[in-house]
């Protein structure tokens, strides 16, 4: 099981590779979780991406692409994986079909998590975050429930920045809808919804 998950920032699609991952045991490799890993890290990488990263701009591919490629060559993506946030444009899912053919392996669907962008905007400009060990909440948290932490709001979270990175993805990253439409690989679903209904709808529409 090879899936490309696709929709806008906010849509819900870490969630629902998270769930596929705890019901399948696939890998769930999420652009952002790398890079915001080596951002903390302060690697030569994360020096770069973070200017990127904090004007709500997209990090350039050749950087993206150098941190798939060895996420998919770990030991946990041999059996299948999920990629959340990556490719962000044609270029890079060309690119990653050749490296995926490279190895022997192609996408086996691109799933569509689609949702309007006023209901993404409300959606994340609600999210905090624990400083301490990075627990996703909302702004009624006080404290981090997990580990009593401060809760703070990214600055990707703050809604001018929100509105600029669904612009970033309505101009780079939507048309690799009709790309993989093109392929026959495209599935959707309504992702306004109950997290549960639309996992179901996940489900359904891979077949599981």
């Amino acid at each position: 099981m090879n899936i490309v998950l696709l929709g806008a920032p906010g849509a819900g699609k870490g969630t629902m590779a998270q769930k596929l991952v705890a019901d399948y045991g696939v890998a769930h490799i999420s652009t952002g979780d790398l890079l915001r890993a080596a951002v903390k890290g302060g690697t030569e990488l994360g020096v770069q991406a973070k200017k990127y990263m904090d004007a709500g701009e997209l990090v350039p591919d050749q950087l993206v692409i150098d941190l798939v490629k060895e996420r998919l060559a770990a030991d946990d993506a041999q059996k299948g994986f999920i990629l959340d946030g990556f490719p962000r444009n044609t270029v890079q899912a060309v690119t990653l079909d050749s490296e995926l053919a490279g190895m022997g392996r192609s996408i086996d669907c691109a799933l569509l998590i689609d949702v309007e962008p006023k209901v993404i905007i409300d959606r994340l400009s609600a999210r905090r975050t624990c400083r301490a060990c990075g627990y996703t909440g909302t702004a009624s948290d006080a404290v981090c429930p997990t580990c009593g932490g401060e809760m703070y709001q990214r600055d990707d979270d703050k809604p001018e920045t929100i509105q600029n990175r669904l612009d970033v993805y309505q101009t780079s990253t939507a048309p690799l809808v009709e790309y993989y439409r093109g392929q026959g690989l495209l599935k959707a679903v309504d992702g306004a919804r109950a997290i549960d209904v639309v996992y179901a709808d996940v489900k359904e529409a891979l077949g599981l």
